[in-house]
This record gives structure tokens, sequence and C-alpha cells, in this order.
């Protein structure tokens, strides 16, 4: 069981490790969603500290599921996104992310 969940812990790592960090990851996987650049990049700084390897996962896979155009995302559309993937965390660091950059801008 030890293994396996070690197995599993280096793969999501491994996949994590591209060339892209997991700063840039969570950028990408915003923008793709359809949240402008800026605000992406400001939600993805704040964000990144508080996602673990699977809720980094789950935020990637949620990306697939409802993509907008670029820029035609709000943060509401965004946090009830994210309340449908089930995880009360993810759900809680993106709306507070959501609302520190809509509210504070870039500065964390």
């Amino acid at each position: 069981m030890i293994r396996l969940r070690t197995g599993l812990v280096i793969g999501s790592l491994a996949l994590l490790a591209g060339c892209a960090t997991p700063e840039t990851r969570i950028r990408t996987t915003l923008i793709e969603v359809g949240l402008p650049e800026r605000q992406a990049a400001c939600m993805a700084s704040r964000m990144v500290d508080d996602l673990s390897v699977a809720q980094l996962l789950k935020l990637q896979k949620m990306s697939k599921a409802a993509r907008k155009g670029l820029g035609q995302m709000s943060i509401r559309e965004l946090v009830d996104l994210a309340r449908r993937v089930g995880d009360p965390e993810i759900l809680a660091i993106t709306t507070r992310a959501g609302l520190g950059c809509a509210f504070g801008g870039a500065n964390r």
C-alpha cells in the first residue's frame, strides 16, 4: 500500500514537473478555462502555495470540462466551476484568490 501511494505521488509530481512550475500550470489552466490573463496570473500566485498536487490535478481536469473563450469567464463562473469539483478546499482557495485579486489587485 505504501509503495502504491509513493508511486502515485511520484507519478503526480512527474506530471507537474515538466517544464512548467505549479504556478505556471495554474495560470495556464485558469487562462484555458477562460479567465483574462491578468486575472489568471494574479489568482495563480495566490493559489500555488495552498493547493496540493492532487488538487492541482483536479484543477487541470476542471479546465478541460468547461472551457470558454479567452477572457470570457467571470470569477463567479469560475467559483461555480470549482464548486462542482467537489473539493471544499479548492472552492475556498479559488474564492479567496478571486476575491483578493478582484478587490486587492495583484498584491498579495
